[in-house]
């Protein structure tokens, strides 16, 4: 189903409903989510919040209203974007929900060169159609999170 008047693009795949907004997240839940399901970076709930507001394109995967899977992209809204934050909680893996999300971060992403970087699912990317390119390097200027 699709609302486009109220400012959701939701599409339900059986109980699992995905979103292009953030209306009604719990942050405070998806943080405590996050972490249980060894997924935490560090960051607060009003983080997450601010991360989810300063990026392009937000998609959450929802199952009874609570957030069981989240990916994000950064773009400069011409020719590049950068996907993170992809997750899916492990209780509802391999069914096809990040595949899901990554498909509605694309069609939200139209020309743009799409970049990645993941320690753990090359093989998940690639048959999505990724391709390896060229070296991923990394720094944190300052201490993470500004943080001491």
């Amino acid at each position: 189903m699709s609302n486009s008047n109220s400012g959701h693009d939701r599409q339900a795949v059986g109980e699992i409903v995905y979103q292009t907004t953030m209306d009604g997240i719990d942050w405070a839940q998806l943080k405590a989510d996050l972490l249980a399901d060894d997924f935490d970076n560090g960051r607060t709930p009003d983080e997450l919040r601010r991360s989810g507001e300063n990026s392009a394109v937000n998609v959450f995967a929802r199952l009874n209203g609570h957030v069981i899977g989240t990916a994000r992209a950064l773009s400069d809204g011409v020719g590049n974007a950068y996907v993170v934050d992809v997750w899916t909680h492990s209780n509802y893996r391999r069914r096809g929900i990040a595949s899901r999300m990554m498909a509605l971060l694309a069609e939200r992403l139209p020309g743009q060169h799409i970049y990645l970087f993941t320690d753990s699912a090359e093989g998940f990317y690639r048959k999505l159609g990724y391709r390896r390119q060229g070296v991923g390097l990394s720094m944190v200027s300052g201490q993470w999170l500004n943080r001491s």
